[in-house]
C-alpha cells in the first residue's frame, strides 16, 4: 500500500501507543501491546488469549493484557551468541488437550553447536517434562540456524535448518542436515513417507535441500502448500514453494554475490534445481512470515506478509493459486527491525520488533 500521506498521529491512551493510518485502500490502526521484551523472536497464541513469546536471550514469556510475565520456568539453557538463542515457539495442534509446546534453540559452544527441537507441557508458568526430540549435528559457527517450525495437516513438523555460513557446501550434501528443511513426527522421529527414507548415506529427515538460511515457513492447510523464505548473501533473498525431495540450489545457483563482492556461483539456474517464486536484489533480509486467512481484513485473504529486518517494514505479496503477484510495503511507521509476524485467531496481525526494548504491535481494523 502506498500511503496518500506520510504523517502519522501518535498518542498515548491507557498505557498503549496507537498509530492511526490515513485513509487508504485498507484502513488499519497499529496498537503497541508492550515494549518490555528483550529481542523477541517467536510468538504463539494461547487458547485463553494470552501470548507466548520467546526472547532470543533465553526466556519464554507470557504476555497477558499487555503485561509481560516473569520467565516461564524450566526453559533449557541456550547458547546466546551470534544469531543463536531461544528461537521459535509453536503449540501442538491439540494443545487444548495435551498442553504441548515446541521450542527451537541453539546449544553447545561457539565452535561446536547444534539446533535443538524440544517439547514440553506448559502448566501454569512452567514447562513440565521438557525433552529434546531432535538435534542437528555439530556446526562450527553460531549463525544461520533457521529454526522455524510449522505443523502440517498430517501432524508432522517442518523444521528449517540453515547452512551455518561457513558450511554452505553441505546444503547440497544429503548426508548432512545443514542447509535443509526437515520433516519430523511430533515426537521427533522420521515419517515413513519422507522423500529420502531408506536411501543409503542420506539423512532420512530431509524434506528438501539446497537452502541457505530459511527464516520462515508457513503452511496453507486448505491447499496443502508450504512456503518458506530464506536469506540470500548479498542479494538473492528468496520466497519458495516447498516440495518434497526438491533441490533449491544453494550454493550451486544463486541470484546473490558474496559480501566481499566475489561471485559465489556463475549460475542462477541449473537443470534439476528449483527456481524461487520471487527473489530480491538488493536483499530485504526477510524474517517472519504469515499467510493471512483471517476475517478482519478480507481484502488480504490468502496473501503472504513478511517482516523485513533491513528495511523495517512488512512486505505484502498478493497470492493467487500459489503464484505471487503484486508486492507492497506496509507499517513503515513502526520504524524498527521487525522479526516476526503472525495472524491472530481474531484476524488481527501481530508483529514483533527487535531490540532490548522489543515490542509487540497489533494491526487492527480502523
Amino acid at each position: 500500500m502506498k500511503y496518500l500521506a506520510r504523517i502519522i498521529l501518535a498518542f498515548f491512551f491507557f498505557g498503549v501507543w496507537v498509530f492511526e493510518q490515513p485513509a487508504s485502500a485498507v484502513d488499519y490502526r497499529l496498537v503497541k501491546i508492550t515494549d518490555e521484551l528483550d529481542m523477541p523472536w517467536g510468538l504463539a497464541f494461547l487458547p485463553n488469549g494470552d501470548l507466548l513469546v520467546t526472547e532470543l536471550s533465553g526466556s519464554l514469556r507470557r504476555v497477558s493484557d499487555g503485561k509481560v510475565s516473569d520467565p516461564i520456568r524450566n526453559v533449557p539453557d541456550v547458547l546466546y551468541e551470534g544469531q543463536g538463542g531461544l528461537m521459535d515457539v509453536v503449540l501442538h495442534p491439540d494443545f487444548a488437550t495435551n498442553n504441548f509446546v515446541y521450542l527451537t534453540y541453539s546449544a553447545g559452544t561457539s565452535n561446536a553447536n547444534q539446533l535443538v527441537l524440544m517439547r514440553a507441557r506448559l502448566e501454569n508458568d512452567a514447562l513440565v517434562n521438557p525433552e529434546t526430540i531432535y538435534k542437528t549435528q555439530n556446526r562450527n559457527r553460531p549463525v544461520h540456524y533457521g529454526g522455524r517450525l510449522v505443523f502440517l495437516n498430517d501432524g508432522t513438523i517442518i523444521l528449517t535448518h540453515g547452512d551455518a555460513f561457513d558450511e554452505r557446501e553441505k546444503a547440497q550434501d544429503l548426508s548432512s542436515s545443514t542447509g535443509k528443511i526437515l520433516r519430523l513426527t511430533e515426537i521427533g522421529d522420521v515419517p515413513s513417507d519422507n522423500p529420502f527414507v531408506n536411501q543409503s548415506g542420506v539423512k532420512p529427515e530431509i524434506f528438501s535441500y539446497g537452502h541457505r538460511n530459511a527464516q520462515a515457513v508457513v503452511y496453507d492447510p486448505q491447499s496443502n502448500r508450504i512456503y518458506s523464505h530464506e536469506h540470500g548473501p548479498r542479494g538473492g533473498d528468496e520466497l519458495n514453494l516447498m516440495r518434497p525431495g526438491v533441490n533449491y540450489g544453494w550454493p550451486a545457483i544463486t541470484y546473490g554475490i558474496d559480501y566481499s563482492g566475489a561471485k559465489i556461483s556463475p549460475y542462477t539456474s541449473l537443470p534439476g534445481m528449483e527456481q524461487p517464486l520471487i527473489y530480491w536484489d538488493p536483499s530485504i533480509a526477510p524474517s517472519g512470515m504469515t499467510l493471512y486467512q483471517g476475517d478482519m481484513f478480507p481484502e488480504w485473504q490468502g496473501d503472504l506478509f513478511m517482516t523485513s529486518l533491513r528495511f523495517k517494514n512488512v512486505y505484502q505479496i498478493d497470492m493467487q493459486d500459489g503464484k505471487p503477484g503484486a508486492q507492497q510495503t506496509l507499517f513503515e511507521e513502526i520504524n524498527e527491525r521487525l522479526r516476526d509476524i503472525r495472524t491472530a485467531p481474531d484476524g488481527s496481525l501481530y508483529i514483533l520488533a527487535e531490540g532490548e526494548n522489543g515490542a509487540i504491535w497489533q494491526v487492527l481494523r480502523k
